[in-house]
């Protein structure tokens, strides 16, 4: 695919003698949002999570823009793994959204959001907060900044979560069910954050089960069964006209 911000090729992942993923290959364009979907156990995680290598594929490839990732090759030897120091560039232009929020209860919304930028990359303490308050700002919870996580809802926590992920500035953002561990009454809130987000023309990778979403919001949906890619197409022709006979049984089963 021209243009591809991201390429994932053949990618296989077993853990013992379980292949979870077999043979997966999609791409993902600079300002594209595209969403992963299929029942439970399909594999949607596990890939999104081999994408900045939280999983290490069992074999492939993954791309971003013209760089391996978590792979390096030097003159004259065998490819090998990065060590997460070596990835950790990578992972930094890939914000990461994972179910639960992963906050550090004994700091503010503001140091949460900044920590890392002052800790990990090393930009100055005041500079961070102010990019730490923008981001807070994009998500709805400036007014939250000197809050702590227990005194917030998960809505507002997964928010404060994205904004985390935005203060990296990263050329892709991964969501991995980001409203799963949500009460129902919260989830609008994180997804029309993430519908703002979607709107300014990042680029996203979203795992989700919320068909209604990822119909109006991604511009390509993949849909995943038994560790394979089974159909993917335009969000709103997949989802309203499936091709495939196991497409079609899965949505029949969750009305959009």
């Amino acid at each position: 695919m021209s243009n591809a911000l991201l390429r994932v090729e053949s990618l296989r992942k077993s853990y013992g003698a379980v292949e979870v993923l077999r043979g997966i290959d999609f791409s993902v364009r600079k300002g594209e949002k595209v969403a992963l979907i299929g029942p439970s156990g399909s594999g949607k995680s596990t890939c999104l999570r081999c994408v900045n290598m939280l999983e290490k594929p069992s074999a492939g490839a993954i791309w971003l823009e013209e760089e391996r990732v978590g792979v390096r090759a030097s003159a004259g030897q065998r490819e090998r793994l990065m060590s997460d120091a070596e990835l950790a560039p990578q992972r930094r232009q890939m914000g990461m959204v994972f179910q639960l929020f992963y906050l550090w209860p004994h700091l503010t919304v503001l140091e949460n959001v900044s920590v890392g930028l002052i800790k990990v990359q090393g930009v100055p303490a005041a500079e961070a907060k102010a990019i730490a308050l923008e981001m807070l700002e994009k998500v709805h919870m400036a007014h939250k900044a000197q809050a702590y996580p227990d005194f917030l809802s998960g809505g507002q926590q997964q928010r404060v979560a994205i904004a985390r992920a935005l203060a990296q500035r990263p050329k892709l953002l991964l969501f991995d069910e980001p409203t799963s561990a949500l009460d129902p009454e919260l989830v609008g809130e994180v997804l029309n954050v993430i519908h703002e987000l979607a709107d300014e023309g990042r680029t996203m990778l979203l795992v989700t089960h919320e068909i209604r979403f990822a119909r109006d919001v991604a511009d390509r949906v993949i849909f995943m069964d038994g560790g394979v890619v089974v159909e993917e197409g335009p969000a709103r022709e997949l989802i309203q006209h499936p091709r495939h006979e196991r497409t079609q049984a899965f949505l029949r089963q969750i009305s959009p």
